[in-house]
């Protein structure tokens, strides 16, 4: 089965280099390359099947992100693996947010590559474990602040929350008032930006108080 791929970058250069690493691949036919987002959308609009598409991220006309908006909107069969030498936290929150299906940086090695796009056309993810530990390192310093945030009152409080502790009952254990409670409650509430008990508890997981 031949698989037909886009690749969208505004550097000839790194379109030359995937170009050369696939050409050798017989499942694999290159159906566009172009340095333009809206071609991509173009091109899309008349044509009858596209596997995948590979796309940089920083681009002129439209950034890569913007671009899977659009396609996961008019054209969801279409797989999107990005391809940046960024490698921030907060794009790998927005990669999924917008339906990207993998991610590798541009100094990945060719195997890595070609083991992203396997897998994506197997219709799964792949996310370099590079931004995958990035992405985890920062969630472990923003609950590590958010600790560092509350009081030892807060933070027994948090605990009975998790262990589904009722209002009555983390009174009587910390021998405080059922209003004091509800007040460290609200507070909580606030300080984590969670919405309800649920999102206390995630917290309270987080945070290896549980």
């Amino acid at each position: 089965m031949t698989h037909k791929i886009i690749i969208v970058d505004d550097h000839k250069m790194f379109i030359d280099g995937l170009t050369s690493i696939f050409e050798d691949i017989n499942s694999i036919d290159i159906v566009l390359k172009t340095d333009r987002p809206k071609t991509v959308l173009k091109f899309l609009k008349h044509t009858d099947h596209t596997d995948l598409m590979i796309s940089d991220i920083t681009m002129p006309e439209m950034n890569g992100i913007e671009l899977s908006r659009c396609i996961k909107k008019d054209f969801p069969q279409v797989k999107m693996l990005m391809v940046s030498m960024h490698n921030n936290p907060s794009m790998f929150h927005q990669l999924k947010q917008n339906g990207v299906d993998g991610y590798v940086q541009k100094n990945a090695s060719k195997a890595e590559l070609l083991k992203a796009v396997k897998t994506i056309l197997k219709g799964e993810s792949y996310f370099s474990d590079s931004i995958v530990k990035a992405y985890k390192e920062s969630l472990f310093t923003v609950q590590e602040t958010k600790q560092s945030h509350l009081s030892t009152r807060e933070l027994q409080v948090l605990k009975l929350i998790a262990q589904e502790f009722t209002t009555n009952e983390i009174a009587d254990e910390l021998f405080i008032s059922k209003h004091t409670v509800e007040t460290y409650r609200k507070n909580l509430l606030l300080k984590l930006d969670a919405k309800n008990l649920a999102g206390l508890t995630k917290h309270a997981i987080y945070l290896g108080l549980i």
